[in-house]
């Protein structure tokens, strides 16, 4: 299963108390206070590891809360601190404070970690306030509570390239042709429920992340579909592959189609509609292919590749111009 947003309450552990001791040995009179420090109590941490593509392994519960500190003892001996709560999520995921609605922090980068909800500080045994004026205190403080934080995260996954288009534009079937994703691929709309993530390797001097997310239909920026949901991957894919379907099943135009989802982008974020785009006429192996390229190399003022994903035609071409359009090394 897929997941890209989740609502956490977060709790950091309670500090150790601290502890009220006297020293007491055989032929030591008076030995005075010797109460220890309570430990600390462990955080809660986030942090982005590249092993993990969802926020799905979190969801089997809604409340994580990192351990207390153990207290203070006799003979000046410090309660342990705690263990942090550590919980890994995607490269990508933002974390909202879901009370104030703001950001705490874009994990945006592999390792990249922040203290969701911070553990208590330990309490301060007797032997902090021994003074010369108060040589056996017997007071001593409790471990302070550890911060509590309701959170939202959301997942934007990171890729150099987005595959996007209408349903059945080929989408799911080039991502398995240049990678060793496995997408569902069937000849009926939405077949993709998630997008899917490959590697693409061996064009040109470098490897790029490729994503296929799933068709968008007009109204997707509003709801309409399963393109609302998946929206914000596209934000961060570095460029854009349109994928053109020459002859749609539903027999819809293509420069209709294509005009629809370069739109339902721009509505959904002004700053899509700038990001640079490769258009790609697939299934390459339909006689009309060649006729609506034609057609669309006059409206763009520029030729769209050509490809068929099962015979491999027009592939490479498509994969350097990628490698091409991608250099130098993307920066967030």
């Amino acid at each position: 299963m897929f997941l890209d947003e989740i609502e956490l309450d977060l709790e950091g552990g309670k500090g150790g108390d601290g502890c009220v001791s006297f020293r007491r040995e055989k032929y030591v009179p008076r030995g005075g206070p010797d109460g220890g420090d309570g430990g600390h109590g462990g955080s809660v941490i986030l942090k982005a590891d590249a092993s993990q593509t969802s926020l799905i392994h979190l969801a089997q519960r809604k409340t994580w809360k990192a351990d207390r500190g153990r207290h203070g003892m006799g003979s000046q001996r410090v309660g342990a601190s705690a263990d942090d709560c550590l919980l890994l999520v995607p490269p990508g995921t933002i974390v909202y404070d879901a009370a104030h609605d703001f950001v705490l922090r874009d994990l945006a980068h592999e390792g990249d970690t922040i203290i969701a909800a911070q553990g208590g500080a330990g309490g301060k045994g007797n032997l902090r306030f021994k003074s010369a004026t108060n040589r056996a205190p017997r007071m001593a403080t409790p471990g302070e509570p550890g911060e509590m934080r309701r959170v939202r995260l959301e997942l934007k996954m990171i890729a150099d390239v987005g595959l996007i288009g209408k349903p059945n534009a080929g989408k799911s079937t080039l991502l398995s042709c240049v990678t060793k994703a496995h997408p569902e691929i069937a000849s009926y709309p939405f077949t993709t429920k998630y997008p899917n993530l490959g590697l693409v390797a061996g064009y040109g001097d470098r490897t790029f992340v490729m994503a296929d997310i799933p068709g968008l239909i007009e109204g997707a920026h509003r709801g309409v579909g399963l393109g609302h949901d998946f929206l914000r991957h596209i934000q961060r894919a570095g460029i854009l592959v349109h994928l053109v379907e020459p002859l749609p099943d539903d027999g819809t135009q293509p420069w209709d189609n294509y005009r629809t989802i370069r739109r339902e982008l721009e509505l959904f974020d002004p700053l899509l509609g700038e990001r640079p785009e490769l258009v790609v006429m697939t299934k390459a192996d339909i006689p009309e292919a060649a006729q609506v390229r034609a057609q669309f190399a006059e409206q763009l003022a520029k030729t769209p590749f050509l490809i068929c994903s099962l015979s491999g035609e027009g592939l490479p071409e498509l994969l350097y111009a990628i490698q091409a359009e991608l250099a130098p090394p993307l920066t967030w």
